[in-house]
């Protein structure tokens, strides 16, 4: 590889260790494993660098951990709650949680996935970022080189997408809570 990819590696690539690292904590269950993980993804952004340096390597570092995380659950066959998603918003996380419950939230964990899949690539790394990494509006934008009200338009368009694909498919946790609100409030009156 050329002087000019180890510069971009010392000058981008290695400062966002830490932020990596973090990261990848975050989003793997198995802490013996995220120095491996962390060494994976530097591997895999120096060798996409040898064909032209990335205009965001912030964004590329994330991509790039997002599809190994993605990858190594396709392997091991798990669904990994935290890197699907905030499970408390599906009223699921009870410990009284029994078989039935567990089964079905599985199986919406697994339908959520493939509904993130289906959107557009823009809005699936915004929500992705939002939504899964935890990032802030403004991270979001940063890191992805976009405005600030473009990040929340594409996390508004994301979220509307998956209600009416998950609604499509039978699930509809958010409406029955949304309209157990509108109940409330119109007794109230």
């Amino acid at each position: 590889m050329s002087n000019a990819v180890d510069d971009w590696f010392m000058q981008e690539v290695l400062p966002l260790e830490g932020e990596l690292e973090r990261f990848l904590q975050r989003h793997w269950s198995d802490e013996f494993e995220v120095r491996d993980l962390r060494q994976e993804v530097f591997s895999r952004l120096y060798k996409v660098a040898g064909n032209g340096l990335p205009r965001n390597t912030r964004a590329l570092m994330y991509s790039t951990a997002r599809h190994l995380i993605i990858d190594l659950i396709r392997r091991k066959r798990v669904v990994s709650i935290e890197t699907v998603m905030d499970f408390e918003s599906w009223d699921v996380s009870s410990d009284e949680a029994g078989p039935f419950d567990t089964v079905s939230a599985r199986q919406e964990l697994t339908m959520l996935r493939t509904a993130l899949e289906t959107l557009p690539r823009r809005t699936r790394d915004i929500v992705h970022m939002r939504r899964i990494q935890g990032l802030s509006q403004r991270e979001t934008a940063r890191a992805l080189g976009v405005s600030e009200p473009t990040v929340e338009r594409h996390v508004s368009q994301g979220v509307r997408l998956l209600a009416d694909a998950l609604g499509r498919l039978g699930v509809d946790r958010g409406q029955q809570r949304l309209k157990s609100k509108r109940k409330g409030r119109s007794h109230e009156r």
